[in-house]
């Protein structure tokens, strides 16, 4: 699919895991990408000049943080004057801490709301603009199982991604007629280098075997007892800015081995 040729798109949180696979996947069908995450300059480097070589296509990287407000819209400024548009936004940029409400830190709490909620807040209200004048955008935001569902100990974060599946939908109505689909994604677990991380802590904690965290703790939720794949929910988010998917708009689509249907 080489569909999104000329245009230009902006991923937050892309330097690994699912947001690196959806900058891929968007340059593979021949878009522009901006890419951000908190990732080491030389790594970050590599990654971008990796894409540009793989797939012909202009890359740029942004450290933009994505609590700070001004710097999420001179985000989108600076990529709008570099490629001359902003065709596609995907707010992906997350982060996770896991405690009992009454222990919550505050400032974790904060941060939470302001990464995985605010940042994309901050990033539709930049984008918006040039998209309503071109008459055409996608906007695609990284939910989760959580969007609709809940597991104890992690308010922020389930109370965020309840926030983005509520966000995607007031946008959505919004722009209904400016050629513009808002959308939400929503993975169960995916294998990423943050799940994988997570994983000899749980084992020690747990007395457990690597096996017996994956299957009995980490895809306990999921009925396909399989993790679903960064490449997976890619494929879903180059096929939402298609136009055969136009008419989707709104919604979140979960992409959860089953989880939310029990």
């Amino acid at each position: 699919m080489s569909h999104l040729t000329g245009k230009s798109a902006v991923v937050t949180g892309s330097s690994s895991g699912i947001g690196l696979a959806i900058a891929r996947e968007f340059a593979r069908a021949g878009a522009n990408v901006v890419l951000n995450g908190i990732e080491k300059p030389d790594d970050m480097e590599k990654t971008r000049s990796q894409i540009e070589a793989e797939f012909g296509v202009k890359a740029l990287y942004s450290a933009a943080n994505m609590t700070d407000g001004d710097e999420i819209a001179r985000l989108i400024a600076d990529a709008e004057k570099a490629f001359g548009a902003v065709d596609i936004l995907v707010n992906n940029a997350g982060i996770q801490h896991v405690s009992p409400i009454d222990e919550f830190p505050v400032e974790k709490w904060n941060a939470i709301i302001a990464i995985n909620l605010s940042s994309a807040f901050h990033g539709i209200r930049a984008a918006l603009p040039g998209m309503k004048k071109r008459g055409w955008g996608r906007i695609i935001s990284t939910a989760s199982a959580h969007a609709f569902v809940a597991s104890p100990f992690k308010s922020a974060y389930v109370a965020a991604k309840h926030g983005i599946a509520g966000l995607t939908k007031t946008v959505a109505l919004e722009v209904a007629q400016a050629g513009i689909t808002v959308n939400a994604i929503a993975p169960g677990y995916v294998w990423t280098p943050l799940v994988e991380r997570q994983i000899p802590d749980t084992m020690k904690a747990r007395g457990l075997t690597e096996e017996q965290v994956k299957k009995d703790v980490l895809l306990a939720a999921q009925p396909t007892k399989e993790f679903v794949t960064p490449g997976e929910v890619a494929a879903l988010a180059l096929y939402l800015t298609s136009d055969a998917a136009r008419s989707i708009t709104g919604t979140t689509l979960s992409i959860d081995g089953g989880w939310t249907a029990q």
